[in-house]
């Protein structure tokens, strides 16, 4: 009879700790070596530990759970918890999510973070909306352009089979006279070694992860901006868990977004470097090539003010404040 108690016993704990384990999926679009993905799993980690095991977070990095376009909606629906996705192809619904993307105006760390700072509360009031909370972001390397051909002025691009991740990218590829084609990060090595595209304006983190060294020879350090990676979680599902759980995710996500800017700024040079080993070359562009760009980006900027209207040009006044 002690027995059968004590067996009773032992398995109505064991449920009860099972029933008091929650668990989140979080769909990540970028490859498991990627500095996001693996920052994503200390992330999870940091919240097992913290909450001895309550909360365990399985992160799904290569869109092998949804792709980067479909994280919003899945986070959103509950079809995932928590997700991360590029704030930037949230655009095309409201173009105050591509202020990253405006080329020339946060061009370093100091300055990204700043424009950070200064758009958070926008971009939380209009996920927030829709059922969604933020909870950090993390800024990929500065944006250069990948060619097949050595550049030297900005009409060296027309006719180029430009990739494209978002509306501002799309824009930028027309009004160099581009051939423009919107591609997924998990989808890019195929389609450079096809010949769907020969061409991108990207971080140099996206060029070493799919090794672009094999299809293309030139990397110009543009600077252009710095776009960012953005958690968000579901709202019915972080109402969900108690106050203690909720305080161990908010300071795991703060260090996690002290570490991701951190690692981002670090491995910057490294990507260049890695180019050069590799038999590309990367550097600045020319001077007349550098005043194209910001050209075009002078057309961007005017174009995207027109779209995200007084909200955006608020962002933009209170980041040029000093």
């Amino acid at each position: 009879m002690k027995l059968i108690l004590g067996i009773a016993v032992a398995v109505a704990l064991s449920i009860g700790s099972a029933s008091a384990q929650t668990k989140w999926d979080l769909p990540a679009g970028y490859p498991p070596g990627n500095f996001h993905s693996k920052n994503l799993v200390q992330f999870a980690d940091d919240v097992k530990a913290a909450t001895q095991g309550k909360l365990q977070i399985t992160v799904h990095p290569g869109a092998s759970l949804f792709k980067v376009p479909e994280i919003k909606r899945a986070v959103q629906t509950g079809q995932a918890q928590i997700g991360e996705l590029l704030m930037v192809v949230l655009e095309n619904e409201d173009a105050f999510f591509g202020i990253d993307n405006v080329p020339f105006l946060a061009t370093s760390f100091t300055e990204a973070k700043k424009l950070w700072s200064v758009t958070r509360p926008g971009v939380e009031k209009r996920l927030a909306a829709q059922g969604m909370h933020v909870l950090y972001a993390v800024a990929w390397p500065p944006q250069g352009f990948y060619s097949p051909k050595p550049l030297e002025k900005i009409e060296d691009l027309k006719g180029l089979k430009f990739r494209s991740y978002g509306a501002s990218a799309d824009r930028f590829g027309e009004l160099s006279g581009m051939q423009v084609t919107t591609i997924q990060a998990a989808e890019l090595g195929q389609a450079f070694a096809t010949g769907r595209v020969n061409s991108m304006i990207s971080s140099g983190a996206t060029g070493y992860d799919t090794k672009l060294w094999e299809f293309v020879k030139h990397f110009y350090d543009v600077q252009a901006w710095l776009p960012k990676n953005m958690i968000i979680v579901n709202d019915k599902a972080w109402s969900g868990l108690d106050a203690a759980t909720r305080d161990a995710v908010t300071k795991a996500a703060a260090t996690a977004e002290t570490r991701g800017w951190a690692e981002s700024e670090r491995l910057t040079n490294f990507y260049l470097d890695e180019f050069r080993k590799n038999g590309m070359t990367a550097g600045p562009p020319s001077p007349a090539l550098k005043d194209g760009f910001k050209k075009i980006g002078e057309e961007l900027m005017k174009d995207w003010l027109k779209r995200a209207g007084p909200d955006g040009q608020a962002a933009i006044d209170a980041f040029r404040k000093g």
